[in-house]
């Protein structure tokens, strides 16, 4: 029963973590310039593919009062993390065709 309560309990709280993880972001998306629908739809993916130096990236980037997905792609690249520009570009396409929301 103990066993079961610690399973239960991490389970929670890595749960927990995904949340923090998608909200954080969500913000730096929508500091560096992207609109809030499309940061609300891509932290989800982004913030389960990619690691946390990665995201660390992410929100490193300058803020910016608004910028498209492929100057947002170019800002990006100055990190060098073709991975995190990889999924930052599969997860802009599939919100906007409306394949993930």
């Amino acid at each position: 029963m103990r066993r079961f309560a610690i399973v239960l309990a991490l389970l929670a709280s890595a749960g927990c973590v995904e949340q923090i993880k998608a909200s954080r972001v969500k913000s730096a998306l929508m500091d560096g310039g992207l609109s809030e629908q499309l940061s609300g739809c891509m932290a989800n993916r982004m913030a389960s593919k990619l690691s946390i130096k990665q995201l660390r990236g992410l929100q490193r980037l300058n803020r910016a009062p608004r910028r498209s997905i492929p100057e947002f792609a170019a800002a990006l690249r100055q990190n060098g993390d073709i991975d995190a520009i990889e999924v930052t570009i599969s997860s802009a396409a599939l919100c906007k065709t409306g394949l993930i929301r």
